[in-house]
């Protein structure tokens, strides 16, 4: 693969001020040069940039600047040339029709970043960075990104394998002098390099739901009888009039989606139709999709009409729909139009009816009272999440089932050492737990995970 020389549009599809092609690959500044009228980008230095015309033969394609990056600092550790030409489509596709003409090959998804990983510029675990950051719609999502692909995740996980690695090492050692019946490894030391490592494993396991909050956004069901108020709240918190609004009751039927960023968390609001029995077929539908909702749900928004008397249907319907890992929250609505002593008494019953914790909040959408006390307490809730003891924060789903895996084999290995099974047995279960851990920087992984995770990458990139 990395003898090929590959060329692809680097920036997005569509017309802009400028474009970019990247081309990467020994032959790189030979092909451009064939096409090039300028300087000869074969003589001039690494990280300098040059302007001239790109040419099919005859014809004069683009005015354009030319960058040059020589191998290896350049980000696949390859040869590599960036060409500016004015943003059109048409010229992009004219001018990599030229390169190809020329030797170069249309590149695979995502296989400048492959190949980076592949010349060792990067790890694996910093090339699924990259596609987080390129992903990335919030603040929280872009640090965390960012994080990674400084190396956050692989220097924690290095230093754990290093440390294990080195009593491996011992352990073999061992198996050579097996009749000899030495030991090299301290077992007691062992011990307690593994429950070390556990604690490491346990803490960075546990970031994963703040994690995929940051990088998925949390879902937030808003759920409530109909005509409770629950369109009137997604527009207020997104403060524009996205869903109908109505006295009519099931004027919603279908769920609406939208994503709403407090503090630089992604939530995704989802309104639903109001829960009720009803004969009416498509809005018996939209019931159905409401409860599926609340089931994929991290928190749950139910609306109760401060107006309302009779909360028993209320208080049955929030008692079919709780999770342990499901986040109450209670909004008593449309305070403006009742005296405060009645939903305070509404608060009581609730207090009284529901066992599990929720928050309460009394608020007026259409006046937005204490619709700011509502986005708070969603922040809060994801806040909470975020454990303590570090910076590194796991976003990837494949991370976290190596972890899972590399914390299990941790586990058998103290087990092993505990139980004072036979060498051959504890050398095998240390080689296990290294390779799960290894999994995550890629020193251990196979071409089918590879070529996954890369096939989800942008073409330029």
């Amino acid at each position: 693969m990395n003898q090929d020389t590959i060329c692809a549009l680097a920036t997005a599809n569509g017309i802009g001020a400028i474009g970019i092609i990247r081309v990467s690959g020994n032959q790189s500044f030979e092909i451009v040069n064939k096409i090039f009228e300028g300087k000869n980008l074969e003589k001039v230095d690494s990280h300098t940039v040059h302007y001239g015309f790109i040419k099919d033969e005859d014809e004069t394609i683009d005015e354009v600047m030319i960058s040059v990056f020589h191998a290896p600092k350049t980000f696949t550790t390859e040869n590599s040339v960036e060409i500016s030409f004015h943003g059109s489509p048409y010229i992009g596709k004219k001018i990599l029709e030229a390169l190809i003409k020329n030797g170069a090959r249309m590149a695979k998804a995502g296989e400048f970043t492959m190949r980076a990983f592949m010349n060792g510029r990067i790890d694996l675990s910093q090339a699924e960075s990259i596609a987080d950051l390129i992903a990335s719609e919030n603040e929280a999502s872009r640090k965390v990104a960012l994080n990674q692909l400084k190396g956050g995740i692989s220097n924690e996980i290095s230093f754990l394998r290093n440390d294990l690695l080195n009593f491996t090492s011992l352990i073999e050692l061992e198996l050579d002098f097996a009749e000899e019946d030495v030991e090299f490894a301290d077992r007691t030391a062992l011990k307690s390099l593994l429950y070390k490592i556990e604690d490491k494993l346990n803490s960075l396991i546990e970031s994963f739901q703040y994690g995929n909050a940051i990088k998925n956004g949390t879902a937030v069901a808003i759920i409530g009888k109909p005509n409770a108020g629950k369109s009137t709240l997604l527009n207020a918190l997104l403060k524009e009039e996205r869903a109908i609004v109505s006295n009519i009751a099931g004027t919603t039927r279908d769920t609406i989606e939208e994503i709403l960023h407090i503090k630089g968390h992604a939530f995704r609001l989802i309104d639903t139709a109001g829960l009720r029995e009803t004969a009416d077929e498509i809005e018996a539908i939209g019931v159905k999709k409401a409860k599926e909702k609340v089931e994929n749900a991290e928190i749950l928004v139910y609306l109760a009409d401060a107006g309302t008397d009779d909360l028993s249907e209320d208080v049955e319907m929030i008692k079919s729909l709780l999770r342990d890992d499901l986040k109450l929250i209670i909004c008593a609505t449309k305070i403006d139009e009742v005296v405060p002593t009645h939903y305070e008494k509404l608060e009581q019953i609730f207090r009284n009816n529901i066992s599990t914790d929720f928050d309460f909040i009394k608020i007026s959408a259409v006046e937005n009272q204490n619709i700011q006390d509502l986005k708070n307490e969603l922040s809060s809730y994801v806040e909470h999440l975020k454990s303590e003891e570090g910076n590194v924060v796991i976003t990837n789903q494949r991370h976290y089932e190596a972890l899972r895996k590399s914390l299990n084999s941790v586990k058998q290995v103290d087990e092993a050492v505990t139980s004072q099974i036979t060498t051959e047995l504890l050398a095998y279960e240390l080689r296990n737990a290294l390779e799960h851990l290894g999994e995550i920087s890629g020193e251990f992984t196979n071409d089918e995970v590879l070529g996954n995770i890369f096939s989800k990458f942008c073409i330029g990139k």
